[in-house]
């Protein structure tokens, strides 16, 4: 049976127009599974080669550049929490922006959990395993390292994440030379990964609390909640409470991006509908629609035919939980905007002469990342499996595994995110984590994609994958 290929089918319902001959391209690109990894790519080099320029102090100052509001001489500066913090381009990107990114996130967390892979114990166990060992090892390579030193032992956190646009996007260069399950076992460590980097954020990074601004959000979150149990399903009321949510998780100490997480959390993931009702209401108005097309061939003219196509719409809108619905919209603006601006705002380290490569900060992050996430992530998938608490996916082998741990050691958006959090007050070793980020990262994505390439082979053109019928 051949499966149902949306996309495909919108282009033979619309009629091609000039202006799709220049979109199609990039349309085509955006349906690439290793877009995302591919922009994100370019992002972080334009901005790594833009610091070794004499550009460097005006991409600098660049981010540091204040929001205003207002035209000519009438100005206001945009403050941010009680302390009165100026709105910069770097503060906007790094606690607003990647609020946004975090509900994205929180969005497919909470799928996983309740629909996905890590909805069933048993298929949950090994992702959860290799998540936690690729955690440890890694953060206690690095506080080996720096054990002594307090002003670097504290940016442990940016040696145990795993960046999943970037490692998905090195896997999806592979093709089918990769099991489909290989894939969705990767998706399923990084997010169970970023789950625990969004704990270490809330509970390592975290300075002092305000309990009234922590009460207030709160507050605002029950309120989220008592939406989504009263049954609402649209999704503008979640965002519009979203706001004064991300505020005063701001306000409190906790960094705000957890606000969106939280969000999350709140939104409805179930539908509550009759599939027959479902069913005869689009036959309906299926069958007015095709009488109408007979009797009118402009739809600007036929007002049945309107009305039928915006049954069927609803009826769709219906179906699909507000859950999936956000999770889609966020995708696009997280893979191609979101993410790209986050890397070309953080990953612009200058390396000179008198730069230190041997610093314990760069080496701690290069050895936890490289070392550390192979070695926890196979290791505690050969211990979950050797015990009979998991089982490798099926057509998954333990070379599909041993290539999978060191994609994992790419840390990227998440170590750098991190890292910021963790050397906020020291400019020089906030520099020494991006450059062993950066380096650990490039490492680890060469030599799993070589591990891959290594021990697996190119299907034959003319042999049908698993399940497909010929």
């Amino acid at each position: 049976m051949e499966s149902f290929r949306g996309p495909r089918l919108a282009r033979e319902i619309v009629r091609p127009l000039p202006v799709d001959r220049l979109t199609r391209p990039f349309l085509d690109f955006a349906r690439f599974g290793a877009a995302g990894g591919i922009v994100l790519m370019l992002a972080a080099i334009a901005a790594f080669v833009i610091a070794q320029t004499d550009l460097y102090e005006a991409y600098h100052e660049f981010f540091l550049h204040v929001i205003t509001i207002g035209l000519d001489d009438w100005v206001i500066d945009v403050p941010i929490g009680k302390s009165v913090k100026p709105l910069t381009l770097e503060l906007f990107i790094n606690d607003a922006l990647m609020a946004v990114f975090f509900l994205f996130v929180g969005l497919e967390i909470k799928r996983e959990l309740l629909v996905g892979e890590l909805s069933s114990p048993r298929r949950a166990v090994l992702p959860f395993a290799a998540a936690a060992g690729g955690m440890l090892v890694p953060g206690a390579i690095y506080a080996a390292i720096n054990w002594g030193n307090p002003d670097t032992i504290n940016g442990w956190g940016a040696a145990v994440a795993t960046d999943i646009a970037f490692a998905l996007g090195v896997l999806m260069l592979l093709g089918k030379r990769v099991p489909a399950a290989l894939k969705v076992f990767l998706t399923s460590l990084a997010i169970v990964d970023d789950l625990g980097a969004l704990a270490v954020i809330a509970i390592f990074y975290t300075e002092q609390l305000d309990l009234d601004a922590l009460r207030n959000a709160g507050i605002v979150l029950a309120i989220l909640m008592a939406c989504n149990l009263l049954g609402v399903k649209k999704i503008l009321p979640f965002l519009l409470f979203g706001i004064p949510l991300w505020y005063f998780v701001l306000e409190s100490g906790v960094h705000a991006t957890i606000a969106g997480i939280l969000l999350a959390a709140t939104i409805p993931a179930r539908q509550r509908i009759n599939p027959d009702a479902f069913l005869e209401s689009n036959r309906n108005a299926m069958d007015v629609f095709e009488k109408a097309t007979t009797q009118v061939s402009d739809v600007r003219r036929n007002r049945e035919l309107i009305a039928a196509a915006r049954t069927i719409e609803l009826n769709c809108e219906h179906i699909e939980p507000p859950l999936h619905r956000l999770e889609h919209r966020l995708a696009g603006l997280c893979a191609f905007v979101i993410i790209p601006i986050f890397a070309f705002a953080n990953a612009g380290v200058h390396v000179g002469a008198e730069t230190d490569l041997s610093n314990r900060v760069t080496l701690g992050i290069i050895a936890g990342l490289v070392l550390g996430k192979p070695i926890g992530v196979i290791g505690a998938c050969f211990i979950a499996v050797k015990l009979r608490l998991g089982e490798l996916p099926r057509g998954v082998t333990w070379h599909h595994i041993h290539g999978a741990g060191w994609l994992a050691g790419i840390g990227f958006t998440m170590s750098l995110f991190i890292a910021n959090l963790a050397f906020k007050s020291s400019p020089q070793h906030l520099d020494e984590a991006k450059i062993g980020i950066l380096g650990a990262s490039i490492l680890a994505g060469i030599i799993g994609l070589g591990v891959l390439l290594l021990t697996t082979k190119a299907p034959k053109s003319d042999e049908p994958e698993k399940g497909e019928k010929q």
